[in-house]
């Protein structure tokens, strides 16, 4: 079993925080740690989500997969509580907002895509469900009369030691 955080780095303009909640599904391709095949297609982890393929583990996973070439069986797991937002102090930064335990397979490749929570600056507005597929954002805060942006948002994969 592998951990490993998904980091996040992106440039605010008039925000305070971003963030997920359990609900989001995190969009990922994965690479087979057996065989090494990486997947063409996308596929959806969320936290809240569980899925029962595997008798010796009852209380499921939050992604199972077989591996297409190789037949191995993975899954991956969110780690509880791992969840944390990207605030404006770590704008610019690449910051660890998320953990997976992952069993035979590693992810490799992130689309944000929609579901994210924007919390603009000076007790603002909140945005909810913003899409980040276009790795930029700008919306307009009626509450404190200005933009608010997130622009050059990039992700990374990192191994990390339990």
């Amino acid at each position: 079993m592998v951990r490993v955080g998904l980091q996040i780095s992106a440039t605010f303009e008039n925000v305070d925080s971003l963030e997920t909640d359990g609900e989001y599904s995190y969009f990922f391709k994965l690479t087979c740690s057996n065989c090494g095949e990486t997947s063409d297609k996308w596929h959806d982890i969320s936290e809240t989500e569980r899925v029962q393929h595997d008798t010796r583990n009852a209380a499921g996973f939050n992604f199972y997969m077989k591996c297409k070439m190789c037949g191995r069986e993975n899954s991956i797991d969110v780690v509880e509580k791992s969840s944390v937002a990207y605030t404006a102090d770590d704008a610019g930064k690449f910051k660890t907002i998320i953990v997976f335990d992952c069993r035979g397979v590693e992810p490799v490749e992130f689309s944000p895509r929609i579901g994210w929570k924007v919390k603009s600056s000076e007790n603002g507005q909140t945005f909810e469900d913003v899409d980040l597929s276009e790795d930029d954002w700008v919306e307009y805060d009626q509450k404190n009369k200005n933009s608010v942006g997130i622009y050059e948002f990039a992700s990374k994969f990192i191994k990390l030691k339990k």
